[in-house]
């Protein structure tokens, strides 16, 4: 995470309470998926520095984790 970008600092700091509410409630309920999700999104913005790919990648966990609920739910 680039700490001198204070949109990168912000950006980090909404997509990880996003995860860590995710996680709360995938703990809560045992729901995998949404435990997953919610771990990714907690770790990963520490390691991106673009602003760009870290949106894009807290877009694709937020699908995935849709996806893979979505399919759980129909089975």
């Amino acid at each position: 995470m680039d700490f001198g970008n204070p949109w990168s600092l912000l950006s980090g700091i909404i997509i990880s309470m996003v995860g860590m509410v995710l996680f709360m409630r995938g703990k809560k309920d045992v729901n995998m998926p949404c435990l997953g999700a919610g771990i990714a999104l907690c770790v990963y913005p520490y390691f991106v520095s673009s602003l760009i790919l870290m949106w894009v990648l807290f877009a694709a966990c937020m699908g995935a984790w849709y996806f893979l609920a979505r399919s759980d739910a129909l089975s």
